[in-house]
């Protein structure tokens, strides 16, 4: 049985801080005996993101460094960021799921002092090929980009 965690309509799951989600998703991932269940859930989260409107899927919006096709969305300002996302590859939906839940609707300063610490914590950074990690560290910084321009 796959543990799925309550998602609000926003795809979110409402946790305080940024670090709060990490802790959660660290948790989530140690249910797992192995990684082909670990994947299966990142699939499962990256199904369950909200939908992506087609008029946004543009360059402009497109993650450079992404084997896959990604486009990322930011909307608000330095007080609360939000970020909407979306990959044509079902296991960088997961990843997507994973980097929304900890830095969407953060503030810019706390999304800039966040380090992904949970890929570590969950044994991602050895599970993923290097061209997904190359892509996971583009989306990074795309999300950081978009949080220090908030900060002006």
């Amino acid at each position: 049985m796959t543990m799925q965690p309550d998602l609000s309509a926003t795809g979110q799951l409402g946790e305080a801080t940024a670090q709060a989600a990490q802790n959660a998703i660290a948790e989530e991932f140690a249910f797992f005996g192995d990684w082909t269940e670990r994947y299966q859930y990142l699939i499962d989260l990256g199904r369950k993101l909200p939908p992506f409107p087609e008029a946004l899927k543009t360059e402009e919006h497109k993650v450079q460094g992404c084997q896959s096709q990604v486009w990322l969305v930011a909307s608000g300002d330095a007080q609360r960021l939000d970020f909407q996302a979306i990959s044509d590859s079902a296991i960088v939906s997961g990843l997507i799921a994973l980097l929304l839940r900890v830095y969407s609707g953060r503030s810019a300063q706390e999304v800039l002092d966040t380090e992904p610490r949970y890929v570590e914590a969950i044994g991602l950074a050895k599970h993923l090929s290097p061209t997904r990690s190359n892509g996971l560290a583009a989306m990074l910084q795309t999300i950081k980009a978009h949080a220090r321009a908030a900060l002006g």
